[in-house]
């Protein structure tokens, strides 16, 4: 997959710097979260909160497929909102959220929309806290081989990180 990237363009007037978040229901996704929402406070800008519905192997009927993307596009919309709440809770309710919910490949999706929105300028991913490894998300695009030609910085939160060493790091 070639993809072309723009200039990232966040701090040009009518643009607002994007914290991509890539959402799904590891508890290490809270921890990115937490530290988006700090630097949105401390540098301005907003958060993209991306959803991917990844293809299952046994969709030889369009009508599996497509109740398989309805299912997926609920659970981000519930996603979306469990994660909007909490950080209403913590005290981040004014922070503007962008919802993305996108199908294919996960990597590929990533970097189709950090191609497709010049304002998208750090993507923050939380590690896991499994002693199997960070996950497979930051493994793959943080630590991988392509993680030193990424189009934009990676910043990795640690999953054993306390709200308030987040908020103190941010």
């Amino acid at each position: 997959m070639t993809v072309e990237f723009k200039k990232r363009r966040a701090f040009e007037p009518g643009h607002a710097r994007k914290f991509l978040l890539v959402i799904d229901d590891s508890p290490e996704v809270e921890r990115a979260l937490y530290y988006a929402a700090a630097r949105v406070v401390r540098s301005s800008g907003m958060i993209t909160m991306l959803y991917v519905i990844e293809p299952q192997e046994f969709q030889h009927w369009a009508g599996v497929k497509q109740v398989q993307i309805e299912e997926e596009t609920l659970k981000a919309r519930a996603l979306f909102r469990l994660l909007k709440r909490k950080l209403h809770q913590v005290g981040f309710e004014n922070i503007l959220v962008e919802e993305l919910v996108r199908e294919g490949l996960k990597g590929e999706e990533i970097m189709k929309t950090i191609a497709e929105d010049e304002d998208v300028s750090i993507l923050v991913l939380g590690a896991s806290t499994d002693p199997k490894g960070p996950g497979p998300l930051v493994s793959t695009l943080a630590a991988g081989t392509g993680a030193g030609a990424f189009p934009i910085p990676i910043t990795v939160v640690p999953g054993n990180l306390a709200f308030d060493d987040i908020i103190a790091l941010a």
